[in-house]
């Protein structure tokens, strides 16, 4: 008979807590967020044995069991928890070995609360250079608990791992300290007035400042009563408990742990030098862009044309097999092209998420964080607000709820209003498609021209947001001060497998929820491109034959076509916006995409894919069809100053309804998600106004 575990992985920051994740389940994990609150729920399926399957449940990286922020809150509400649908059978604890003595902290507090507790030490493969040498059996003593010496990199202990968790029944729950040591007449009184609960549970629930939606307190409730003693009090106390816990864990590691410092190679040390240098690191990460940038169009080429010309031909074998019809055409003209305009930018998309998880895995991510905080203070952010920043290249979505490590509210305030400004992986479709039609190929001195243009949009855009924090922070009337901590982890060779599962679930995760987007606005406008009132449509083949009877053949039927959209419902539409995009050097095509792309930036390719399919029987690509579109006077629509003032339209509105909601929760408020909204689209209005009118 097939058995269930509970399995919750805990671990400080950097600990390789995520690589243990991802050698257990693999690719059978998914993301989403814990009910009713936006911090990040990572969950996957392990078979441990035959008859043995685990769910296991990532945590949020925490130091301690002392809540400062919502990410810590969240594992303190499960752990006290037994309600909880997951709560677990057994905790994981993920340390390393260079940073044991504070990673065991969590261990101890964990234990303390009387769930089966297992010690993994991760990232053994570094003992020999870093020094290090552990005697396993005396500290598995010592700590009353197994423990599993694992490399996640050499893939090496987790057989040990899978084996020592179906025995989990077997390890000790007894607590590490006793906390009656610490006030021994305060915690005698809690243990009488509370007799069948556990003292640290109690303990915790009185001390933390969090709000626990799901505790079941009961009786339990009546212990925050305990408060009677004054906050200082308290205060102290708690300090004393991780004194206490201190001096366990130096008391074992003095025994168990030895680390020959000559030994050692201080290669962190060095490479630090160099990376957050006061100006070779900003060179060096301006390099590294530069490089990234680089890749992604020359890499992605190919993948690209294939991707181009295979939904084409698609499109058109779709037309000549199935009986005409309006399935047929919907299908033809409609959902492939719409679904062709975003499976074509999967390779950039790809390439853009291997490098920064590339970054990510390395550790240097984080010296570009400390790095970078250097400069933002002076405009107003604080230096946590760079993780927001960058993860903005990837979604805005996640990179808004990342604010809430920013403990200050202006600080945070400001960081949720300006990161949209980042240039986001949706955006990368329409700088990809309009950067290939007006940016000439060829290169200056060995750099892409294309590659250089799509670094510089990733560049103003982050500029536009640290000039706009600049005036946030002179005109929002909130007086704060703050403080930045970052840890730096070590420097370490990226692990492929997790690199291969973030670029899997970030581009998996893109793909499917602008894939329903598109789909449905895919569908859309077809009807409403494909329909329209009144005798100008329905007779569209007699007008226009009447009107150029030096036509015929496959000229005719564009014309009519081209007559026909015209005069549907979408071309009315378009028609009706025409007036206040045609100085931006738009027409009412255009106009259609910029409406539609509200919904998600990324709409805008699959938009005038739709449109021009629609429009044409000709059997071209998206690209060609675009390149081949010309003004009334005979010049092409998509030249320098149109594309270069639509591109910069794009990298300065808000186009995206999925930010505004979140950026709502996040503030509590309309105000602000309106005054993005309002604001972002005006500067974008004008800036695309003038630079067309300069470069026309």
């Amino acid at each position: 008979m097939s058995k269930s575990l509970n399995i919750a992985l805990l671990g400080n920051p950097n600990t390789g807590k995520t690589s243990v994740f991802n050698r257990l389940t693999g690719l059978s994990q998914k993301v989403g967020n814990y009910p009713g609150i936006t911090v990040e729920k990572k969950e996957g399926v392990c078979k441990l044995n035959r008859t043995t399957k685990a769910h296991i449940i990532d945590l949020p990286g925490t130091y301690s069991l002392n809540a400062s922020s919502m990410d810590e809150s969240v594992v303190i509400e499960l752990l006290l928890n037994k309600n909880s649908k997951d709560f677990p059978d057994v905790a994981v604890v993920v340390t390393d070995v260079e940073n044991l003595k504070r990673n065991l902290l969590l261990f101890t507090q964990v234990k303390d609360l009387g769930i089966p507790t297992l010690l993994v030490i991760n990232m053994s493969d570094q003992m020999k250079q870093k020094g290090i040498s552990i005697d396993i059996p005396l500290l598995e003593e010592k700590l009353d608990t197994n423990i599993a010496l694992i490399s996640t990199r050499e893939n090496k202990g987790l057989a040990l791992l899978k084996e020592l968790l179906v025995n989990y029944r077997q390890l000790s729950t007894d607590p590490t300290i006793a906390l009656e040591s610490i006030d021994q007449a305060y915690f005698d009184n809690l243990k009488k007035t509370f007799p069948n609960q556990q003292v640290y549970k109690l303990w915790l629930v009185i001390t933390q400042d969090v709000n626990f939606a799901k505790i079941d307190r009961n009786r339990v409730s009546d212990a925050t009563n305990f408060k009677t003693q004054s906050e200082p009090h308290l205060k102290r106390m708690q300090q004393k408990e991780t004194v206490k816990r201190y001096q366990f864990i130096n008391n074992i590691l003095k025994e168990a742990l030895v680390i020959d410092r000559e030994s050692a190679t201080d290669l962190r040390s060095r490479l630090d030098r160099i990376l957050i240098h006061k100006f070779w690191g900003y060179v060096i990460f301006f390099v590294i862009l530069m490089t990234i940038f680089q890749s992604i169009f020359d890499w992605s080429s190919i993948p690209q044309d294939f991707i181009d010309s295979t939904f084409a031909s698609l499109s058109e074998r779709v037309k000549s097999t199935l009986p005409e019809g309006v399935f047929t055409s919907l299908l033809a003209e409609g959902i492939i092209p719409g679904l062709g305009g975003i499976v074509i930018f999967i390779p950039q998309i790809a390439f853009l998420f291997f490098f920064i998880s590339i970054l990510e895995e390395t550790g240097y991510m984080s010296r570009v964080v400390f790095l970078m905080d250097r400069g933002l203070r002076r405009f107003g952010l604080n230096g946590k607000s760079v993780i927001p920043l960058i993860s903005g290249t990837a979604c805005a979505i996640p990179a808004v709820m990342a604010t809430r490590n920013i403990e200050n509210w202006k600080e945070r305030l400001i960081t949720i209003l300006v990161t949209p400004f980042t240039t986001c992986s949706a955006r990368l479709p329409v700088y990809a498609i309009l950067i290939a039609l007006v940016i000439p190929e060829g290169s200056f001195i060995g750099l892409n021209y294309q590659g250089l243009m799509l670094m510089f949009l990733y560049l103003v855009g982050f500029g536009m947001a640290l000039l706009s924090a600049w005036i946030l922070s002179k005109t929002l009337n909130i007086q704060s001060k703050s403080y930045f901590v970052v840890e730096m982890p070590n420097y370490k060779l990226p692990l492929l497998k997790n690199v291969g599962i973030t670029v899997w679930e970030k581009t998996r995760s893109f793909v499917a929820e602008a894939g329903k987007i598109i789909l449905a606005i895919s569908i859309l406008l077809w009807v409403m491109a494909s329909y329209g009132p009144g005798k100008n449509f329905e007779e569209a083949e007699q007008i226009v034959t009447a009107n150029h009877t030096e036509l015929e053949g496959e000229a005719l039927s564009n014309k009519v076509n081209a007559y026909r959209l015209e005069h549907s419902y979408i071309g009315i539409l378009g028609k009706s916006i025409e007036p206040v995009i045609t100085p931006l050097g738009y027409d009412w095509k255009i106009g259609i995409a910029l409406i539609s792309s509200f919904a998600a930036r990324e709409v805008f390719v699959g938009t005038l894919a739709t449109i021009y399919s629609v429009e044409s029987d000709a059997e071209e690509t998206i690209k060609n069809r675009m390149a081949s579109e010309v003004r009334s006077d005979g010049k092409p629509l998509f030249n320098l100053p149109s594309g270069i003032s639509l591109m910069l339209f794009y990298a300065f509105a808000m186009q995206c309804m999925s930010t505004l909601a979140i950026v709502k929760k996040e503030t509590n408020s309309w105000k602000w998600p309106m005054i993005q909204l309002f604001g972002m689209s005006i500067l974008a209005y004008v800036i695309a106004f003038s630079t067309y009118q300069i470069l026309a």
